[in-house]
């Protein structure tokens, strides 16, 4: 209808990265996963996978985890799991003998002569991991893959990520979890309203923060009336006796430690490095604001 749902959003993985997909609920994430393996058919523009436009030879080679759930209830969880392979050419015994494979990473062998709709929400979320991933593919895209993990499952998952990763698995991701797509991931691509935000690895994001954010402990009112007396600086969350501070990027670290000191006992004075969250909230907010 009258939705631009992505508009003009362009671009490109290395093979074997693992690409960090973000932006606010209806940003547009979905829609350009949904493309890329085939689901919906853009308006306008290409999407390649080795210089080769996508038919259903290349999505062969994909494998993709939706948000929602799509099991079939009725159908057992080992069952499911090769069918998915067996819908990916995988032959039947080899379909087979990776499903076990699957069920003893995933610790669901127990489950395994269960109907999915038996199982607790993570544990399904966990069998849809396996059938998008049961056949081997070079490309996996995964729409939220951590949604009804509890943590523990939510670090197996993690490691089985990892692992994908060092197996030359070039994988896609979108998360709310903004740590395990900074632990994960090589490179970003934020998006709100259909557009980019900002795209690059986290150092390239980083290198476009405005300001230096510093950790000095202890902060007492001295050191507090040293960093408030900096013009744009702004002081931010104490914990422990420690305050974390946004600095202008041209501040002399060097110079304010040596003050610091003069006044006070200080222990602890760290520059610190802006997280994904953080960056990740700048942009959406500032796109917000336009």
């Amino acid at each position: 209808g009258r939705v631009a749902a992505v508009r003009g959003v362009s671009f490109s993985i290395c093979d074997g990265a693992t690409f960090g997909l973000l932006g606010p609920n209806g940003a547009g994430k979905t829609t350009m996963m949904r493309m890329i393996v085939g689901i919906l058919t853009p308006d306008g523009g290409t999407i390649r996978w080795d210089g080769t436009p996508i038919d259903e030879r290349v999505r062969r080679r994909f494998g993709y985890l939706p948000e929602e759930r799509g099991l079939y209830g009725r159908m057992r969880v080992r069952d499911h799991i090769i069918y998915f392979g067996r819908l990916h050419g995988v032959g039947a015994a080899e379909a087979a003998r990776r499903t076990d494979e699957w069920l003893e990473r995933l610790d669901l062998q127990s489950d395994a002569r269960r109907p999915c709709a038996e199982l607790s929400k993570g544990n399904q979320q966990k069998v849809q991991v396996a059938c998008a991933a049961v056949h081997h593919p070079d490309l996996l895209i995964l729409d939220e893959p951590f949604s009804g993990l509890d943590p523990v499952n939510g670090n197996i998952l993690l490691d089985l990520l990892l692992a994908l990763r060092r197996g030359g698995t070039t994988l896609v991701l979108s998360s709310h979890e903004m740590w395990q797509l900074e632990r994960l991931c090589s490179e970003f691509c934020i998006i709100s309203q259909g557009r980019t935000l900002a795209s690059g690895t986290l150092a390239d994001l980083r290198s476009e923060w405005p300001m230096r954010r510093i950790r000095v402990a202890p902060a007492g009112d001295a050191a507090k009336s040293v960093l408030g007396r900096i013009a744009g600086a702004r002081l931010g969350s104490e914990s422990n006796g420690a305050l974390e501070a946004d600095l202008p990027r041209e501040t002399d670290l060097a110079a304010l430690l040596r003050r610091l000191v003069e006044i006070e006992a200080i222990v602890a004075f760290e520059p610190l490095e802006p997280t994904l969250r953080d960056l990740y909230l700048r942009a959406v907010g500032e796109a917000q604001e336009r």
